[in-house]
Order: C-alpha cells, then sequence, then structure tokens
C-alpha cells in the first residue's frame, strides 16, 4: 500500500488519480501495469494491461466498497453455474484497496469481430432472470437511485440544476412508492445495456458488470433498453422488435413503464454529470439532457456516452 493513501482517497476522481492507483495496485499484486491503456471512465476507470490478458478496474471511492465485493462474489457464482459471464482473477485478494479506492482485476475477454445484438441481450436477460440465486450470496436490493444523490451534491454543475436534480429526486422517489410489479423478484443485472454484452473471438455473447447485481424485479433491468429506445431513439423498431421477442415481454405493455422511464432517465443524467470536466463534449451532452428534462415533452437528442 502506499504510504500516502490517506490524502489521495480524498482527492476528486480524475483520470489522473485513477491512474495512479491502478499503477499501486498491480504493483502489489505483482503485475506490469506499464503500457496500461485507460479504456473507460466512467462510474469506474477500466485499464487493459499491455504485459498481462488482464483488465483492472478502479472504483470512486471506498464508499464503492460493498458493491464491488458483491460484484466479485457473483461473478464467482456465475461461474459456478456455467453462465457466459466476466470472470475476475483467481489467487488475488479481491477486491484490494489502494489509495481508499477499491480495485478489481478481471480476465481479459478477447473480443471478435462484432458487437452483441439486442435479441442476444434479450435472451441473456431471459436466462439471467430464470437462475435461482444459490444460498449464502447476499444480495441486496436494487438500489433505485444509486449513488445519484452523491452525484448530485459533488458535481461541479449551476446550482440552479443542482436545486432542478434534487427536486426532481424527491418527486420519483414518492411515484415509484405507488408501483406495482408484475414479476416476482430474482437475480437482477442492474445496468442491463447491449454495452455490457460482449463477443469473444468464438462467438459467445459475455456479461460484464456486476457491480449493482441486486435481488430484485426484472423490470428494472428491462427499463434500460425500453427507455433507450422509446424515448432516445437509439435502437431501430427491428432492434427493440429483437429485443422483445428474444426475452417475451414489452415493458411499455405495463402501466408502470413511464415512471421507470422517468426514473432512466434522471439516472442517465446524473451518472454523466460526475464527469463534466473531463471534456468539452461531456460538457455539452450533459447540458443537453439536463435541458430536456425540464421539458418532459421536449425531444431527447441524447447522444450515448
Amino acid at each position: 500500500m502506499p504510504s500516502d493513501g490517506t490524502h489521495k482517497e480524498h482527492a476528486e476522481f480524475t483520470s489522473a488519480v485513477a491512474d495512479h492507483a491502478m499503477a499501486d495496485a498491480c504493483r502489489a499484486a505483482g503485475l506490469d501495469s506499464q503500457g496500461a491503456e485507460l479504456i473507460r471512465f466512467g462510474e469506474n476507470a477500466l485499464y487493459r494491461l499491455a504485459a498481462h490478458p488482464v483488465i483492472v478496474r478502479v472504483a470512486r471511492s471506498a464508499e464503492y466498497l460493498p458493491s464491488v465485493r458483491v460484484e466479485v462474489a457473483v461473478s464467482r457464482w456465475l461461474e459456478r453455474e456455467g453462465f457466459p459471464a466476466a470472470r475476475v482473477l483467481d489467487g488475488l485478494e479481491q477486491p484490494s484497496v489502494t489509495d481508499g479506492r477499491p480495485v478489481t482485476f478481471w480476465h481479459l475477454i478477447e473480443e471478435g469481430d462484432r458487437k452483441a445484438t439486442y435479441g442476444e441481450l434479450g435472451g441473456v436477460l431471459r436466462d439471467l432472470h430464470a437462475l435461482t440465486v444459490p444460498e449464502g450470496l447476499e444480495l441486496p436490493p436494487y438500489t433505485v437511485f444509486g449513488r445519484t444523490d452523491l452525484r448530485i451534491e459533488k458535481a461541479t454543475v449551476p446550482e440552479n440544476d443542482r436545486a432542478f436534480l434534487r427536486e426532481r429526486a424527491r418527486e420519483l422517489r414518492e411515484r415509484l412508492v405507488g408501483l406495482r410489479f408484475e414479476s416476482p423478484k430474482g437475480p437482477v443485472h442492474g445496468d442491463a445495456h447491449v454495452q455490457n454484452l460482449m463477443v469473444d473471438r468464438s462467438g459467445r455473447v459475455v456479461l460484464i458488470d456486476f457491480e449493482a447485481f441486486s435481488f430484485d424485479h426484472p423490470e428494472w433491468d428491462l427499463m434500460v433498453t425500453t427507455t433507450e429506445h422509446h424515448s432516445l431513439g437509439w435502437q431501430t423498431r427491428e432492434q427493440y422488435a429483437a429485443f422483445v421477442d428474444a426475452y417475451g415481454r414489452d415493458l411499455r405493455e405495463w402501466d408502470g413503464f413511464r415512471t421507470l422511464r422517468d426514473i432512466q432517465e434522471f439516472k442517465m443524467t446524473t451518472w454523466l454529470m460526475q464527469n463534466v470536466g473531463e471534456s468539452h463534449d461531456v460538457a455539452q451532452e450533459y447540458a443537453r439532457r439536463i435541458a430536456s428534462l425540464r421539458d418532459a415533452d421536449a425531444p431527447r437528442h441524447w447522444q450515448p456516452g
């Protein structure tokens, strides 16, 4: 562990801070971080090591440690089930904590020459929701609003945006109380979009990213793609039809969908706002999203990010 980690854990989570935590964690694990590539920066920082077939994930702060522990346990359970999912490295303490930030190490999935389809996403979710959670695996309920409150308070955004988002969170929580779900509880991925599927070189579709994994109603997984299609137009009619056909349900037919859609849009906006200082493009996209949240009838010309 680095000797100066005490003050580093309170630093803003930037790509430079994540770089340092990744390098220290690799050193402690006996892995070479030289030439590591930052491949994604969002809720976590993801690195691909040049010297090993390994992905390193760095979480934002120690507050994320409970969910990271769940992620590791879920990966090991799905491996035992033979479910096609990302696998943590064996033989290492998982997670480790470096500079106050949880770090995990994953086997690299060598990608093939295509991306997963929405039909495949529907099939993976159908199979996942059919699994029985074993005794001893303690999964939390789905945290509907996740870290949205924390993001709202910490993000560098105008104060009128912050006040608006606090009020929107209060309103959505009130609406959620009256919802009556149609499906029994079971394993839920918690962030079930098509980017959380990878296709390896053998053509196998692999589920990744289990940090939000929970035991709750499957509607929470279906709301992601349904919102992306219904509100944002990110899928064609054919792509969404393939998703519905594979899963066996169209969430738009449920009268609770509007509430889930509004929650998903709110979460997508607060997810992006935590990185407004990273680039001009991110700041512009955040401004576009917050403006449309203020007008329920406005078109959502959002860009994936």
